[in-house]
């Protein structure tokens, strides 16, 4: 790896150890076996180093959760939505501290638009990526209205799911609660409309 990759491993690690907030420059360095130049060389400051870690750990939760979906046999969107769900809070259960630090992002982001708008673009590309996820198609057959609605009912149901889990997770629901109640409300909305 060269120095930018070794500084957004650090950065990780750092993230998970200590928290967005409490993360220093010198702490990445260690971290990553680099020096303070190489902080401002490759992304200009210590916390544009922080952002695009939390982004990057942003990633790589989705890439493990896609891939835990696509090793499952779901059969329709709704039992997709729900494997996707529980891969979210296995994954969460598996690592806290990058859940707690992007919680600690998205307070940052008020007063960071760097961050907000690194963190909407996350989104963005999230919500057709978990629209393709959930209907089981490539990204580039979902339109631009599916990756609206779908994909963010998908992370409203994650983010809401993610913050229970981390302040009550005996009582937080599952994917299976949550797909459970979709299910129920499908035959409301179809009698609504007849």
């Amino acid at each position: 790896m060269g120095h930018r990759e070794d500084l957004l491993a650090g950065a990780k690690r750092c993230l998970a150890e200590k928290g967005f907030a409490a993360t220093t420059a010198r702490d990445i360095v260690a971290a990553s076996g680099t020096n303070l130049a190489s902080i401002g060389y490759h992304f200009g400051s210590k916390d544009a180093l922080l952002n695009a870690a939390i982004i990057d750990s942003f990633d790589d939760w989705d890439d493990e959760i896609a891939h835990a979906l696509r090793s499952g046999t779901r059969n329709n969107p709704v039992d997709r939505l729900e494997a996707f769900l529980d891969g979210v809070v296995a994954a969460l259960t598996r690592d806290r501290s990058t859940a707690v630090a992007s919680v600690q992002a998205y307070a940052r982001a008020e007063h960071t638009p760097e961050l907000r708008d690194q963190i909407a673009d996350a989104y963005d590309r999230g919500r057709r990526s978990v629209a393709a996820l959930i209907l089981d198609v490539a990204e580039d057959e979902i339109d631009e209205r599916t990756a609206l609605q779908l994909g963010s009912l998908a992370l409203s149901l994650v983010n809401g799911l993610v913050l229970q889990t981390l302040l009550d997770p005996e009582r937080a629901p599952s994917g299976g609660d949550l797909a459970a109640a979709l299910r129920a409300l499908a035959p409301l909305g179809s009698a609504e409309k007849d």
